[in-house]
C-alpha cells in the first residue's frame, strides 16, 4: 500500500513537471546597432517570464522585418534550466539615412524630379524624419514625421507640411487650360494598431488650394484665379500580411482610404473620395517575384475641372505623361513580374516586365465612362532595379513604357523604391 501510495506521489509530481509551459528565461536582441534592444523589447509580443509562444515570435520577426530600419531578422531558441529557455532575435540593419530620388519624363519634353532626404530611424525608435524638394517646373518642399511607436506598441502620431507647386492641365468642354496650382498644408494623424496585421489612422489637414490661369482655353464659367481654403477629414484602415525576404515579397496587403473634404467656395464644393489598394505578391521559383496592384476609387460626382483622381506617369500609369486627364472615378490594374538577374554580397540586379491599365469616370458621368475607349489606357514596358541589400529602400528603378491603346504615348519612368 505504502509503495502504491508512494507511486502515485511520483507520477503526479513528473506529471505535473512534464505539463508546465516552457517558460521564456531571458530574450536577448543582437546584431542590431543602432535600433535600441530595449525599443525592441517594448514593442515585442514575447516577453521574459511569460510562456515561450511561436505564434509570438513568428509574429515578432515579421514585424522586425517590416521595419525600414531592418532588412532580415530570425530567431534562436535554447534550452536554459528548468523548462526555461532563451531566445534570440537576431537583427540583420539597415542603413536609415536615405536620399530619395524620383524623375520622370515622356516624349512631350516634359521633365520633373524630385529630390529628398529621410531618416528612418530616428534614436533608434522606429520614427522617420524627413523632406524632399520638387521641381516640376515650379518649386515645392515638403516636410514629414512619422512615428508609429510613440506611445507603446499600439499607438503613435504622424505630422506632414507641404507647399507644392505644379503646372496642372485643367479639363472643360473638350477643352484644356494650363493653370499654376499650389497646395500648402499642415497634418496631424493618430496612429493605431489594433493587432499585428490591422491599423487605422484618424487625423485632419487644413490646406489652402491657390489656382492661377496660365494658358490654354477659357470659359466665364471657369475662374483665372482661384484660392479656397479647405479642411480635410482622413481615415485610413489597412490590412497587412506581407512577409520580406530582402528582394522578395510574398503575400496580401489591403489599403482603404477615405476623405472628406470641406469648402469655402461653390466652384470647389465640399465634397468625398474614397480608395482602396488591393497588393497580391508571390515568389515564383527561387529569383522570381510576381506583384499585382489593383485600385479602386470613387469621389464626388461634380462637374469640375479640378476632379480628384488623375492619371500621371509617376502615380498610375507609367509613360503615359505628367496628369494627362482627371476624373472622379478609378479603376487601375498595375502588373509585374520581377526577376533577380544578378546577386552578389550587398548588390542585386533585378528585370521587371510590366503591364498598366486603367480606367476613369469622367467629371459629372456616369460608371459607363469606365467601358469609353477613349478612358481606358493600356501601357507595357520593362524596367531595371539596383538594389543594395542592406540599405532601406535602396532601389533605383527605371522603367519605360510604351501605351497599346488610343492616343498612347511613351515615356521613362525613374525612381526610387517599388513602383508599389
Amino acid at each position: 500500500m505504502r509503495n502504491l501510495f508512494s507511486i502515485l506521489i511520483f507520477c503526479f509530481v513528473f506529471g505535473k513537471a512534464f505539463s508546465q509551459d516552457r517558460v521564456v528565461a531571458n530574450l536577448k536582441i543582437q546584431g542590431n546597432k543602432k535600433l535600441k534592444s530595449d525599443f525592441i523589447k517594448r514593442i515585442a509580443f514575447l516577453k521574459t517570464g511569460v510562456a515561450l509562444d511561436s505564434m509570438s515570435i513568428e509574429a515578432d520577426i515579421k514585424r522586425l522585418k517590416r521595419m525600414p530600419s531592418v532588412a532580415h531578422a530570425y530567431y534562436q531558441v535554447f534550452y536554459s534550466h528548468d523548462n526555461q529557455y532563451n531566445v534570440i532575435y537576431n537583427i540583420v540593419e539597415n542603413f536609415t539615412i536615405i536620399p530619395s530620388v524620383n524623375i520622370y519624363t515622356t516624349n512631350a519634353d516634359e521633365f520633373a524630379y524630385r529630390l529628398g532626404l529621410y531618416e528612418f530611424n530616428l534614436f533608434g525608435q522606429n520614427i522617420a524624419f524627413g523632406g524632399f524638394y520638387q521641381n516640376d517646373i515650379y518649386g515645392s518642399f515638403a516636410i514629414n514625421f512619422r512615428a508609429p511607436n510613440l506611445f507603446g506598441r499600439q499607438f503613435g502620431l504622424a505630422t506632414n507640411y507641404q507647399d507644392l507647386t505644379t503646372l496642372e492641365p485643367v479639363f472643360f468642354d473638350d477643352t484644356t487650360a494650363s493653370y499654376k496650382y499650389n497646395n500648402t498644408s499642415i497634418e496631424v494623424l493618430g496612429l493605431y494598431a489594433i493587432n499585428f496585421n490591422h491599423k487605422i489612422e484618424f487625423g485632419l489637414s487644413y490646406f489652402t488650394e491657390d489656382y492661377q490661369y496660365d494658358s490654354g482655353a477659357t470659359s466665364p464659367e471657369v475662374p483665372l484665379i482661384l484660392n479656397v481654403h479647405k479642411l480635410l477629414y482622413k481615415a485610413i484602415y489597412e490590412y497587412n500580411d506581407l512577409d520580406y525576404d530582402y528582394q522578395y515579397v510574398s503575400g496580401f496587403r489591403s489599403m482603404f482610404n477615405f476623405q472628406y473634404v470641406t469648402s469655402r467656395s461653390d466652384m470647389l464644393p465640399h465634397f468625398f473620395i474614397g480608395w482602396n489598394d488591393f497588393y497580391y505578391f508571390k515568389k515564383l521559383g527561387n529569383k522570381g517575384n510576381l506583384g499585382t496592384r489593383l485600385r479602386l476609387g470613387l469621389s464626388s460626382n461634380q462637374d469640375t475641372p479640378f476632379a480628384p483622381f488623375s492619371v500621371d506617369n509617376n502615380v498610375n500609369v507609367r509613360g503615359v505623361g505628367n496628369t494627362i486627364d482627371r476624373g472622379t472615378g478609378a479603376m487601375v490594374l498595375n502588373m509585374e513580374y520581377r526577376h533577380t538577374l544578378y546577386e552578389k554580397g550587398w548588390f542585386i540586379l533585378q528585370g521587371n516586365s510590366f503591364i498598366d491599365s486603367g480606367t476613369w469616370r469622367n467629371p459629372g458621368g456616369d460608371f459607363g465612362d469606365f467601358s469609353d475607349l477613349d478612358n481606358i489606357k493600356v501601357y507595357t514596358g520593362l524596367g531595371l532595379r539596383f538594389i543594395h541589400k542592406k540599405v532601406f529602400n535602396a532601389i533605383f528603378r527605371i522603367d519605360y513604357g510604351v501605351g497599346l491603346t488610343k492616343n498612347g504615348t511613351r515615356g521613362l519612368v525613374f525612381g526610387i523604391g517599388q513602383y508599389f
